[in-house]
């Protein structure tokens, strides 16, 4: 008898601990640049699209985006903000890592890094450590700017950076997300006028923040923001990634 009682709370005791590891809240750490990072209510419609990549996912898990403007592989190191992030890390996190736009500016030695050396060194330490918590490193190419010529091509921007990012994931078996490719696809689609409305390309008047107009070919709106991470959520289906979480949710149809 006493064997039976003590298999029965061996057994309630197991059926618990699953459901508490189902319930169990996952964190997203998003590490980047301005294209990713928060933005302040006075620089709206200027929107990050890890400012909405939550939105995608159900309430299991919590996204915390500590993407910064003006930042590269190696200032994000130096200036402590891996290290805030490393701290918070438990098993099975996952941590986006999008960087590239900063990288490579050459005049700018605290935030410069070349392409096959330090850049991938930094991408491989983020990696290494993501591992080393038991969480889970998602890579990602920088998103393209929005840099037409006059005949209507879009022209990269980026160098190498999208290919090291490439390699790094393949040698370190890493998922990888191609957002230049994705970004650049959908830029082509929308063509030279239809893709202003992915970025702060507005017009006088159009916005108080704004009153004079803008025009910024690198920082998305609003609408911009959640085109990318709709980008993101639909690689990550393809790949199977994160299926679990996600929520089917449609872009805003306005700015």
């Amino acid at each position: 008898m006493n064997f039976k009682i003590i298999f029965f709370v061996m057994i309630g005791l197991m059926f618990s601990s699953f459901r508490g590891s189902q319930n169990e809240t996952v964190h997203v750490f998003m590490i980047g640049d301005s294209t990713m990072a928060n933005k302040s209510e006075n620089s709206f419609p200027e929107t990050g699209w890890g400012m909405v990549f939550h939105e995608y996912f159900n309430d299991q898990v919590e996204v915390e985006n500590f993407a910064l403007n003006g930042r590269s592989t190696k200032s994000f190191i130096d200036e402590g903000h891996w290290q805030k992030v490393y701290d918070k890390l438990k098993l099975n996190d996952y941590v986006f890592i999008e960087f590239g736009h900063n990288d490579e500016k050459e005049n700018q030695p605290d935030l410069y890094t070349t392409p096959f050396t330090t850049f991938r060194a930094n991408l491989e330490r983020y990696v290494r450590e993501t591992r080393e918590k038991g969480a889970i490193p998602i890579l990602l190419s920088p998103v393209v700017r929005r840099n037409f010529n006059k005949e209507g091509t879009l022209i990269d921007t980026h160098g190498m950076y999208p290919l090291v990012t490439r390699m790094v994931a393949e040698a370190m078996d890493v998922p990888f997300i191609d957002l230049q490719l994705l970004t650049e696809l959908k830029l082509k689609e929308l063509g030279i006028e239809g893709s202003k409305k992915l970025y702060m390309c507005l017009d006088p008047g159009q916005y108080k923040n704004w009153p004079d107009g803008h025009i910024d070919n690198t920082h998305f709106t609003n609408y911009g923001a959640h085109v990318v991470a709709e980008l993101v959520v639909g690689d990550l289906k393809k790949k199977h990634l994160m299926n679990d979480y996600l929520v089917n949710q449609k872009v805003s149809p306005t700015n």
